[in-house]
């Protein structure tokens, strides 16, 4: 196996076979061009009708493209697969006219029965909805009328039919998987900027660069990615020369980089929220309950005391060193038209005498210790599952237990693998748990996350919950949402939503951290980030990153216009740009042919879709 890195001094485990040998020869006999980015997160799936993890998603996003896109300027949806498109008066009927002349990665003509296949597949198996498929539950049809022609009917207008963030797979390979939840044959058969082309568990991903990809060629041959047990064993190996690029970077160590000359830092802001959540009765899709959780918590007067318990700015100053934002709504305020702060009539502020008072007054009387007892007379301990050997959860986790021990609540800390997070939370066995997502630029996927539809089977299928609230007026809020196409009306709706889960309180905020990211100076000349003012590198709602990376000598770093289409302005990050603590200079490089996701130590599960609370997109 070739091109392969070792794992730096004082990591446990490393990747098996990997090697210290020089880089792959490229055919010709010249040096691959290699991307080696160092990753602390499992991967659920490599199945894109499964995978709803941060690293599995960002490694599809890249091997299979989409109807539309968001751009890489400003994360507005642009042309992708679907060249145009237009709607019917009553917004019922969408016809999009797919680009021709694009190929699967096998040769294979991509036509308008691919999206047909894909959609029509999430429609009638139960499976196939498990990531995505909140997409799909108001389609009536789908139908290729010829090769270029694309038509969708929905039973109600529909707002998102230009934000649909569902992977198209090739109908002629995944019409023949007799499981469509069981994960797929290496090399995997794709459309994006890279193709999938063999993965070995607990160990690497590889990807090969797609030369004919119709939006250009990438810059680079391979990349890998490499995954850490932790943040530390990934910056050693960053500081090593082993990796080329990491993110998810605590506050100490992003600030120790700083001095480090052969490192370039992002700060940016992020997409994502950070949450506990508080299991309000777990049950599935049909009601029907599921889990162990503590029944005490069915009372949203003990969830809104949690909540008014739970100190956002000691998290952002203590937990994220101020490389956060405080918690307001759900939807992170780098989505200004959608992020909602709670008016001074409803906000909660962090008061312990207040939560004290909430709990004497709905009767939580306390007992033994100090600690309160439930409606039935047992003491209120609650499981509080964290993530073992995540730096967010190691450090929060013990604010959160005192400021409940201070209201007369017993929080047991239970740190788990990532596996075991993953299963605990999908059926419902817990009590508390640290949890997070990344949202979309289109606020309807994590706002689907909390209706009752969303709520998966017994088997932990067919489905993708966050806290499982299943709420009436929740649900009835989000229909009107999704129908409405006037952008301000639509935004009030959403943040009425978002009221209305804050004061259920089935989850809190902790706050919205800062994408904190490094990369080593010699090797990259810099990538798109998205946004292009002061966006991302990884994790972006696109390819951007990947398809416009530039090893170093290979510049200038390319822009996507309007369009999506690839300019070499020299507008990206580069290394001129690159500051050790600005937003603006990171790079993400990635070479020549192959994109390799190398995973040490973790474990990918052969089919099931393994979301944690830290983890999930």
């Amino acid at each position: 196996m070739s091109a392969l890195v070792t794992m730096p001094l004082g990591v446990t485990a490393g990747p098996a076979g990997a090697s210290t040998a020089p880089a792959a020869q490229a055919a010709g006999g010249q040096q691959s061009k290699i991307l080696k980015v160092g990753v602390t997160q499992e991967i659920d799936s490599l199945n894109p009708f499964i995978s709803i993890t941060r690293t599995g998603t960002d490694i599809l996003r890249t091997a299979f493209d989409y109807l539309t896109v968001y751009s890489q300027q400003d994360q507005k949806p642009v042309k992708s697969l679907a060249e145009s498109w237009e709607t019917s008066e009553d917004k019922l009927t969408w016809t999009f006219h797919m680009r021709e002349g694009v190929k699967w990665s096998d040769g294979q003509p991509l036509t308008a029965k691919d999206p047909a296949f894909t959609f029509n597949k999430m429609m009638t198996d139960e499976v196939a909805r498990t990531a995505n498929g909140s997409f799909v539950s108001q389609f009536e049809s789908v139908e290729a009328t010829d090769d270029k022609t694309l038509v969708i009917k929905t039973k109600v207008p529909q707002a998102t039919m230009l934000a649909l963030d569902i992977p198209l797979v090739p109908e002629h390979i995944w019409s023949k998987m007799s499981d469509i939840g069981a994960e797929p044959e290496y090399p995997m058969v794709g459309s994006g900027p890279y193709t999938i082309t063999e993965f070995k568990e607990a160990q690497f991903v590889k990807m090969k660069a797609n030369k004919n990809y119709w939006r250009g060629a990438p810059k680079v041959d391979e990349l890998h990615f490499i995954y850490y047990r932790n943040a530390d064993a990934a910056v050693t190996a960053l500081q090593s020369g082993q990796v080329d690029l990491v993110n998810r970077l605590s506050p100490t160590q992003f600030d120790a980089l700083k001095n480090d000359s052969d490192i370039a830092l992002n700060n940016a802001q992020n997409r994502r929220f950070n949450e506990i959540l508080l299991n309000p009765g777990a049950a599935t899709a049909d009601d029907k309950p599921i889990g162990n959780g503590n029944p005490a918590l069915k009372d949203v007067k003990l969830r809104q005391a949690i909540a008014t318990a739970i100190d956002s700015k000691t998290l952002v100053d203590k937990v994220w060193g101020g490389y956060a934002e405080e918690a307001k709504g759900y939807i992170p305020p780098v989505f200004s038209d959608y992020a909602w702060s709670p008016p001074d009539d409803l906000k909660r502020e962090f008061d312990l005498d207040e939560a004290n008072r909430m709990l004497d007054e709905a009767g939580y009387k306390k007992g033994a210790g100090g600690v309160r007892t439930d409606k039935q007379g047992k003491p209120l301990n609650l499981r509080l599952l964290t993530h073992a050997e995540n730096v967010v959860d190691e450090n929060a986790a013990p604010y959160v237990v005192g400021w409940l021990k201070d209201i007369g609540i017993n929080a047991q800390l239970q740190p788990r693998s990532d596996d075991q997070v993953n299963e605990d939370t999908t059926r419902g066995e817990f009590d508390l748990a640290m949890s997070g997502w990344n949202a979309n630029p289109d606020p309807d996927y994590v706002l689907s996350l909390q209706t009752c539809a969303n709520r998966p089977n017994a088997q932990g299928e067919g489905g993708t919950p966050d806290s499982f609230l299943c709420d009436e007026e929740y649900d009835d809020l989000y229909s009107q949402q999704l129908q409405e196409f006037d952008p301000a009306k639509r935004a009030d709706l959403v943040k009425q939503m978002q009221e209305r889960l804050y004061e259920q309180a089935t989850l809190v905020v902790f706050g919205y951290d800062n994408a904190l990211e490094a990369y080593r100076k010699e090797a990259f000349e810099g990538f798109p980030l998205q946004p292009a003012d002061g966006g991302v590198i990884m994790n972006q709602q696109g390819y951007w990153g990947y398809l416009g990376a530039t090893p170093k000598g290979a510049g200038p770093v390319p822009t996507f216009d309007e369009n999506g289409m690839m300019t070499a302005s020299g507008e990206g990050t580069d290394e001129a740009a690159a500051d050790s603590g600005s937003n603006t200079g990171m790079i993400l490089g990635i070479v020549g042919g192959i994109v390799v996701v190398l995973l040490v130590g973790g474990l990918l599960f052969a089919r099931g879709r393994r979301k944690t609370a830290e983890d999930r997109e």
